[in-house]
């Protein structure tokens, strides 16, 4: 059989992640709420604004809409390229002219939203029916930018019309068809390996492709990722606590990027109902204050830092640079909407207004026409929205469930289900957006939900999470050589994720988290749950005789070859250690794809490891179907057998998940 392609993967993944919402415990499952429609980054009150702004000549709107009246993608003699099946980006496939006509069909359907006139309409639909109609494949090592990127202004462009009437249903399908054919396999895992502004541009691409399609799972998704993901686009991966970012190292055009495409989520989520603006105690005011200040002269504070890919370290701030027009929307939240202080945005903003274009597809500009607003009409109140994107961490001591605030504030009930899989509810009155239960027990599996309280009969509930007290039993989790992380493993009673520094296995010695099965284990299986953020990761299978960094042991282990880590290989070997410290590679074998992409660890591997007539047998596979001998080592007796991981980067942790746990105990 041939190995699973990475879309495949996606595709059942994200299948199978619809089907676990449907049904808990045989208790019906509440249907979802529905989106409200236009919603990404334009409601119809946004619409109508510009609209009346610009035909009462309203300053600065009309300066705005200037901008984008006279920009060559808004113009009614544009003619759009040749639809193509492929686009893609290193190589390049049709990316420019593919971004040229998202422009175009993103700026003449706000043309034609603002000025009645239905001929921008025609050229915008269009666009958006050609593309729908041809594409089917994103390539090149850069794709999930090419998907990223332009794409977002297309949705856009899809579901202004659709508000517009321009845009019937049957052609709204054939939109909805291509972006989750095309589009969303690329950013379905976003882009854990890269800087950040490629993960920022997939979760903003991800939320409006789940808004347009009313796709709620996909649009948790993204919202998950945003606030507790593993790469360098989460909020607080991006975003330190002063207001340095991850790419203000790198240079100050990739830094204002990644932020704009943060507050392009951050606007989506505010248009469904939530606040998610304020997440982290507006930690992404901190970061547009901190990169403001800094290219308009200010003194700023550096650190030093490391990413979590750990492929880049900066140890100045990056030259100055000039702005970008992505502050205008900033504002308006931060200081029109909230009332907070926004001192360097706002100097930015009076250099800069009116903005005008972005540079090709990388965000959306103009920003002046699209977000000024009055006060008066800042903060009217939204219909609330049901709790989304419900976290939760398990400890053996306590469960802790969080979520992101609603955009004007409820009270919430928190629901647990029990081991007979109906719904109770454990608190109600709660007002913060957290809440923890210490009312568990270590090893036992929980459901919680979420629900806005005092609305009557239609409560909004959220969708149901899943996660353990602390581990099962038997289980432990033994540091060798690190301090442990401190959410150092999470198990949903599918997917185990550890989390783990170090600098890696046999080294000689040892630095990582070693997750034992319980004592008498003989046989592990294991299934890898691509990607993970680190480049320098390694991880698998071990059998231990101590926990000691130089016990002896055999391990299952995948490891990035040495060389560039932007496209450098990734291996699967079973080395061992043996009494006396020697270390010695049993087998040594190449990952290829669909594993392993463009240098990338894109895909599942499965790994099996178990104690047979005195020796420890390794096998692995690609396909789930057929198994390969990975080598052999002798058993020494004893010992536990787990799962091992390293960061392969001193104190930055890193995540790797295992799925389709299986072990046995019986006598080898």
């Amino acid at each position: 059989m041939n190995g699973i392609t990475r879309r495949e993967f996606h595709r059942i993944a994200i299948a199978g992640a619809c089907l676990l919402t449907k049904e808990i415990g045989g208790e019906e499952q509440p249907k979802p709420q529905a989106f409200i429609h236009p919603g990404i980054l334009h409601t119809a009150e946004d619409l109508e604004r510009m609209k009346q702004g610009v035909r009462k000549n309203l300053s600065p709107i009309a300066e705005g809409f200037e901008k984008l009246r006279s920009d060559p993608y808004s113009q009614l003699d544009y003619v759009a390229h040749t639809f193509g099946q492929e686009i893609g980006r290193n190589p390049s496939v049709d990316f420019p002219a593919f971004d040229d006509d998202a422009n175009a069909a993103y700026q003449c359907s706000l043309m034609a939203a603002i000025t009645g006139d239905k001929r921008y309409a025609a050229i915008a639909r269009n666009i958006v029916l050609g593309w729908s109609e041809s594409l089917h494949t994103v390539s090149g090592a850069d794709a999930v930018l090419m998907a990223g990127l332009g794409p977002f202004k297309l949705i856009n462009a899809a579901e202004i019309l659709r508000s517009l009437g321009e845009l019937d249903n049957s052609s709204a399908a054939r939109c909805a068809e291509m972006l989750k054919r095309a589009i969303l396999p690329v950013i379905a895992d976003f882009a854990p390996f890269a800087n950040g502004n490629w993960d920022t541009a997939a979760i903003k691409t991800m939320l409006a492709i789940a808004v347009f399609c009313d796709d709620r799972v996909l649009f948790e998704r993204a919202l998950l990722y945003y606030l507790h993901g593993d790469g360098d686009g989460r909020l607080t991966h991006y975003i330190y606590e002063n207001g340095q970012c991850q790419e203000s190292g790198r240079d100050q055009q990739h830094t204002q990027l990644g932020l704009a495409h943060m507050g392009d989520a951050c606007e989506i989520a505010w248009n469904q109902g939530m606040d998610l603006y304020g997440a982290e105690d507006n930690r992404l005011l901190r970061g547009f204050e901190y990169t403001a200040a800094y290219n308009l002269g200010d003194e700023v504070a550096f650190k030093p830092d490391v990413d979590r890919t750990g492929k880049y370290r900066h140890t100045v701030n990056s030259p100055r640079g000039s702005l970008r027009p992505v502050y205008e929307q900033i504002y308006a939240h931060y200081h029109v909407r909230r009332g907070l202080a926004t001192p360097a945005v706002g100097r930015a903003v009076d250099k800069l207004r009116p903005e005008g274009a972005a540079r090709g597809a990388d965000h959306t500009g103009f920003g002046t026409l699209l977000y000024v607003r009055a006060p008066s009409n800042a903060a009217r109140k939204a219909p609330l929205a049901a709790p989304a994107a419900v976290y939760a961490e398990g400890s053996e001591a306590a469960i802790d469930v969080s979520w992101p605030a609603p955009r004007d504030g409820a009270s919430f009930s928190i629901e647990r289900a029990e081991p007979d899989g109906l719904f109770r509810i454990i608190k109600t009155n709660v007002r913060a957006t957290k809440f923890r239960d210490v009312n568990v027990k270590r090893g036992r599996q929980y459901r919680y939900r979420v629900a806005v309280q005092g609305i009557g009969t239609d409560e909004l509930f959220s969708e149901a999470v899943d996660i353990v007290a602390g581990m099962p039993a038997g289980w432990s989790a033994i540091a060798i050589g690190v301090t442990p992380a401190s959410e150092s493993v999470r198990f949903d009673g599918k997917v185990l994720s550890i989390y783990a520094a170090g600098n890696g296995w046999m080294t000689p010695s040892d630095e990582g988290l070693f997750v034992a099965a319980p004592v008498g284990c003989n046989a592990l299986q294991a299934l890898f749950v691509p990607q993970t953020a680190s480049q320098f990761v390694q991880f698998g299978l071990s059998w231990r005789s101590g926990t000691s960094a130089d016990s002896p042991c055999a391990s299952l282990i995948i490891r990035p070859e040495t060389g560039n880590p932007e496209r450098h290989g990734w291996r699967l070997g079973v080395l061992s250690r043996s009494p006396d410290g020697k270390v010695s590679a049993v087998s040594d074998f190449l990952l290829a794809r669909p594993v392993v992409d463009y240098g990338r660890l894109m895909g599942s591997v499965g790994l099996r490891l178990r104690r047979s007539s005195a020796s420890i047998l390794a096998e692995f596979s690609t396909d789930g179907a057929v198994w390969k001998d990975a080598g052999s080592t002798v058993d020494l007796g004893g010992g536990l057998m787990g799962m091992i991981v390293s960061s392969g980067i001193t104190g930055v942790d890193t995540c790797v998940r295992f799925g389709s746990l299986t072990i046995d105990q019986q006598n080898a």
